[in-house]
C-alpha cells in the first residue's frame, strides 16, 4: 500500500475541523515531517490563525512512532486532547488505516488521590487527627468542596482535578491529593489498582501521542527519575514560556512555616533528641528570617549561613532516623511517615543546595505582607539544562506565536542553550528556524499607535497624562477595551480612577474568575477588562468585543527582580549586552504576545496602544516594535482617535 502524502493527510484533517488548509500551516507541518525523518530540530513561528496545532499533529501522527506534545496553558492541553485529536485521529483513519492513540499526562498531584480521600490527610498536631470531612462544616466553603468532592470520587473516570467543573480550592484539592514524594506507590498503596495517577501513566505508555505541560516536561529532564514514556519526537507549544516555567521546577524555596511543618510532621517519628535537633534549627532560621530584607544575596550572611547548616543536619538526621524506626500506635503509619520524609527531605534539599552554594545559583529573600519572608534559590540559566536534557536522542520542534524576537530567532534560540542559527560543532544541536507568517494581514486590520506626547513613565506615582490618555482613547472605542498593565497595583489605579470618569463598565482581575471575567468581556461590546500578566497571554476574544489593546508601559522586568538582574549581570560579566538579552527580550516577548490579543479573526479591527513614549524615541524601541505583529504605525494622536471611532461605528452599524 502506497503511504498517503502529508497533503492528502493534512487535507482530510482540515476539512474535518471545518477549516481549509493556509500556506502557512502547509509549510509548517513539511517542516515537522522533515524534522522528525532527519532526526533534527526546528523553531516554528506560527501566528495566531496559522492552525498550528494540525501542522504539527498531522505530521506527528503520520510518522507513527511515539510523540510527546508539551504545553504551557491548560485551555491549549484540553483543545487539543477533547478536540483537535480526536477529530484529526478521525479525519485520518481512512488513509492511514489505524487509528492513532491519544493520552494526557499530569503531575500526580493533580489527580485525586483515593488514599488521601478514604484515609484522611495526615494532620499536623495542632490540628488534632481527624477525619477532614467530619471536621469541616458542611456550610463551610472548604466543607462544601470537600462533599462535593466526595461525590465526585465516585463518578469521575480520570480523578483530574481540571474535569472537575466547577473547581474547588486549592485548600481543599490539597486534603485529597498527594505530591510524588508523599505517594506510598502503588504496590504499597491499598488503593494501588484504582489510582488515577497510575492510571494516567499507563495509558500514556500505550498511547501514540501523549499531551503533557512544561512543567511535568521539566522535573522529567531535572530530577533524572522519567515520568514521560519514552519517545523519538517533541513537539513544545507555547515553547515561549519554557524557560520560565523550567526555571520555576528549578527554583527551591524555604519558609518558617514549611520547616515548621516538617518538625510537627517528623516529632513523632523519630527520638526526642533528633525531634529536638530539628525544633532547634527550625527555631534560629526563623528568627533569621524575621530580619530578612527583599533582595539578592550574593553572600550568604554568616547567621544565615549557619542556621541553613543546622537545618541541613538536623534535616539529615531525621531522614535517617524516620527510616529506621516503625510506630505501631501511629494511625496510618506509612502514609505520615510518607508526608513527613517528603516535608523534611525538601527542606533538607535546598539547605543543602544553598549552603554548597554554587556561581550557577541566584539565592534571595522575597517579602510578603500576609506571609512573611521566603528565601529562595534559582538556576542563573536554565540553558546548559535544556540543551544536554531537551535537545539529546530525540527531534524537537518548538513551536509558538512568538519566537522571533527583535527580527530574528537566535535570542529564543540563546535561552534553550542553542547557538546561533547556522552554528555547528561536536556540542552544539543544529537546529533550523521558520517563520510561517499569519493569515492576517496586519496592516489593513490593525494600527501599532504610540503615545509620543506622554512623559515618560516613572517607578512610582500615578501618571496623570496617561489616565487623561487612556480615557479618551476607551470613549473614542466606545468600550471594547482590553488593558494590559504591567502590574497589579496599576491596573487598580486605572480601574478605580476610570470607574469615575467614564461611563463604560470597567472589569479588574482579581475581582471575579479569569474565565468568567473574559466571558463577561466578551458578551458587552461597551464593557473593559483590566489585568496583568495573565491577560497579555490568555485573552481569545474575536469580534467587536476587543477592539483596542492598550499597554500602559513597556513590561521591562522590576529593576529589583534578583533573578533578572543576575542573568543581566551575568551577561555583561561575559561581554554581552546584558539589558538587551535579558530585560529587553523579557519585554518583546510580552509585548508581542499582548499585541497578539488583538486580531484574532480575518474580520478583526482596532488599534494597539502603547502609553509609553520610549517605545518611540528610545534606541531599543526599534528592536521591541521588530518583535511586534506589522501593524501600520504612528504616533498621531488625532488620527488613532478617528480611527477608533470610526471601527466603533462600523461595529454599531452591525448591531455589535
Amino acid at each position: 500500500m502506497t503511504k498517503p502524502s502529508l497533503p492528502d493527510l493534512l487535507h482530510a484533517a482540515v476539512s474535518a475541523v471545518g477549516g481549509t488548509e493556509r500556506p502557512g500551516q502547509v509549510a509548517m507541518a513539511e517542516a515537522v515531517a522533515e524534522a522528525i525523518d532527519d532526526n533534527s530540530h526546528r523553531l516554528i513561528q506560527a501566528g495566531t490563525g496559522t492552525g498550528k496545532s494540525l501542522g504539527y499533529l498531522v505530521p506527528a501522527l503520520a510518522h507513527g512512532e511515539r510523540v510527546v506534545v508539551a504545553t504551557a496553558t491548560l485551555a491549549l492541553q484540553r483543545q487539543l486532547v477533547e478536540r483537535d485529536l480526536p477529530r484529526t485521529v478521525d479525519a485520518l483513519h481512512p488513509q492511514l488505516r489505524r487509528r492513532p492513540q491519544f493520552a494526557m499526562l499530569k503531575g500526580r498531584s493533580n489527580y485525586l488521590c483515593l488514599h488521601r480521600l478514604h484515609e484522611g490527610a495526615p494532620q499536623d498536631e495542632e490540628e488534632g487527627l481527624f477525619d477532614q470531612f467530619e471536621a469541616a462544616t458542611p456550610t463551610s466553603k472548604l466543607g462544601k468542596d470537600l462533599l462535593r468532592l466526595r461525590d465526585w470520587a465516585d463518578e469521575t473516570e480520570t480523578g483530574d482535578r481540571d474535569d472537575l467543573t466547577p473547581g474547588v480550592s486549592d485548600k481543599a484539592w490539597s486534603q485529597i491529593s498527594v505530591s510524588s514524594r508523599e505517594c506510598l506507590g502503588a504496590t504499597k498503596c491499598a488503593y494501588g489498582a484504582e489510582c488515577f495517577a497510575e492510571a494516567a501513566r499507563e495509558r500514556a505508555k500505550l498511547a501514540d501521542v501523549v499531551v503533557t505541560n512544561h512543567a511535568l516536561l521539566a522535573i522529567d529532564a531535572i530530577e533524572g527519575a522519567p515520568v514521560l514514556p519514552q519517545h523519538e519526537v517533541l513537539i513544545v507549544d507555547e515553547a515561549h514560556e519554557l524557560v520560565s516555567r523550567v526555571t520555576g521546577v528549578a527554583t527551591g524555596e524555604l519558609t518558617p512555616g514549611q520547616v515548621n511543618r516538617a518538625v510537627k510532621r517528623s516529632a513523632k517519628l523519630v527520638d526526642e533528641k533528633t525531634a529536638d535537633a530539628l525544633q532547634t534549627a527550625s527555631e534560629s532560621f526563623e528568627r533569621v528570617m524575621e530580619l530578612a530584607l527583599p533582595g539578592r544575596l550574593e553572600q550568604i550572611p554568616e547567621d544565615l549561613g549557619y542556621a541553613l547548616m543546622s537545618l541541613r543536619d538536623a534535616a539529615r538526621n531525621v531522614i535517617s532516623a524516620i527510616g529506621a524506626t516503625r510506630d505501631k500506635s501511629v494511625h496510618d503509619e506509612d502514609a505520615v511517615r510518607k508526608q513527613a520524609l517528603a516535608a523534611v527531605e525538601s527542606i533538607h534539599s535546598v539547605a543543602e543546595r544553598i549552603t554548597n552554594g554554587s556561581e550557577y545559583d541566584v539565592v534571595w529573600y522575597e517579602r510578603h505582607d500576609r506571609f512573611g519572608a521566603t528565601l529562595r534559590v534559582a538556576p542563573l540559566s536554565v540553558s546548559g539544562l535544556l540543551r544536554e536534557k531537551l535537545f539529546e536522542d530525540r527531534s524537537v520542534v518548538l513551536t509558538s506565536a512568538t519566537l522571533k524576537i527583535g527580527g530574528d530567532f537566535n535570542g529564543v534560540a540563546a535561552s534553550l542553550g542553542l547557538s546561533a542559527e547556522g552554528v555547528e560543532g561536536d556540542d552544539v544541536p543544529a537546529w533550523k528556524g521558520l517563520d510561517v507568517g499569519s493569515p492576517f494581514d496586519y496592516p489593513k486590520q490593525g494600527i501599532l499607535y504610540v503615545a509620543k506626547h506622554l512623559a515618560t513613565p516613572g517607578r512610582e506615582g500615578t501618571r496623570g497624562d496617561m489616565m487623561d490618555e487612556l480615557a479618551e482613547l476607551i470613549e473614542a472605542a466606545g468600550g471594547r477595551t482590553l488593558g494590559l498593565f504591567s502590574s497589579m497595583r496599576g491596573a487598580k489605579a486605572a480601574a478605580e480612577e476610570l470607574r469615575g470618569r467614564i461611563d463604560n463598565p470597567i472589569l479588574l482581575q482579581g475581582e471575579e474568575t479569569l474565565g468568567e471575567l473574559i466571558k463577561a468581556f466578551a458578551a458587552d461590546p461597551k464593557t473593559c477588562l483590566f489585568g496583568t500578566l495573565s491577560l497579555w497571554q490568555g485573552v481569545d476574544v474575536p469580534g467587536p468585543s476587543c477592539q483596542l489593546v492598550v499597554m500602559d508601559r513597556i513590561p521591562f522586568p522590576r529593576p529589583d527582580d534578583p533573578l533578572m538582574s543576575a542573568r543581566q549581570k551575568s551577561v555583561e560579566e561575559h561581554g554581552g549586552n546584558g539589558f538587551m538579552a535579558v530585560a529587553a527580550m523579557h519585554a518583546a516577548l510580552l509585548m508581542a504576545q499582548g499585541a497578539g490579543r488583538l486580531v484574532r479573526a480575518t474580520g478583526d479591527r482596532g488599534v494597539v496602544a502603547v502609553l509609553d513614549p520610549r517605545l518611540a524615541t528610545a534606541r531599543y524601541g526599534s528592536f521591541l516594535r521588530a518583535t511586534l505583529p506589522d501593524f501600520w504605525y504612528t504616533t498621531d494622536r488625532n488620527q488613532v482617535r478617528r480611527s477608533l471611532a470610526a471601527i466603533d461605528a462600523t461595529a454599531q452599524a452591525d448591531g455589535k
